[in-house]
């Protein structure tokens, strides 16, 4: 007996057709829109590249102009002169005499050394106090103004004797007392008014002081462990 056979037809209907002109068409708009992306990356990559290399060349500008700047600035920079006192002596206080503060006087010797390599340095007026126990014993005008060029040293010497050498007699009889119980210290203080000079620019005034602390022995000599004993400087 035989299977009767079912015969079935598909049709079709608008909603399972399919558009494959619509499909053709968004893969067009898609690959529009892809090109257009991919050429507004690129264009704004290639912004942000220009722009990083000009904030580099700016930047590695700004770092040598100031490197310059920090080298000149170094180098013009005014160092402060260097004192150093060599000799120093009161003879009368080594012989001991009672009445040595009649004949006293007091000889010095020190170098003013400016350090600075292009700077020059002008001076006013130089003066030289003496001090014992933070009390003046001596005072006396060393240098007339000058001009002291770079790299340069002056060399400071002279005497206090008579009306520059303030010691009477109980102060004598005070540095022989000292004297018996060991070294005698003093202070030596020059002050004057400077200037720095760098070629046609000229700085302002500052007041120099340069402070010796000396020490002199039995002999009235500078000891010495004192000889060549560098000076601190300061402004006030």
């Amino acid at each position: 007996m035989s299977t009767p056979h079912h015969q079935i037809h598909i049709q079709n209907t608008p909603d399972n057709h399919i558009n494959l002109g619509g499909v053709m068409d968004r893969r067009q708009v898609r690959r529009h829109h892809n090109a257009e992306y991919n050429k507004h990356h690129a264009k704004e990559s290639l912004t942000t590249r220009v722009s990083k290399l000009i904030c580099a060349v700016f930047l590695g500008i700004l770092f040598i102009v100031g490197l310059v700047l920090f080298i000149l600035w170094l180098s013009l920079r005014p160092h402060r002169p260097r004192f150093h006192i060599h000799e120093f002596s009161i003879p009368s206080l080594g012989l001991a005499d009672t009445n040595g503060f009649s004949t006293a006087q007091g000889t010095f010797n020190l170098t003013a050394r400016n350090p600075n390599i292009e700077i020059g340095i002008y001076y006013d007026t130089m003066n030289l106090t003496l001090y014992y126990k933070d009390q003046i014993i001596a005072e006396t005008p060393l240098l007339f103004p000058f001009y002291q060029s770079p790299k340069n040293t002056a060399i400071i010497y002279g005497t206090l004797s008579g009306p520059t050498l303030k010691i009477d007699k109980a102060r004598w009889m005070q540095f022989l007392a000292a004297r018996k119980r060991g070294p005698v210290s003093l202070k030596l203080d020059v002050a004057s008014s400077i200037r720095f000079k760098v070629k046609t620019w000229g700085s302002r005034r500052h007041k120099m002081h340069a402070n010796c602390e000396i020490r002199v022995g039995l002999n009235g000599m500078l000891l010495p462990t004192d000889k060549g004993k560098r000076c601190p400087v300061y402004f006030s």
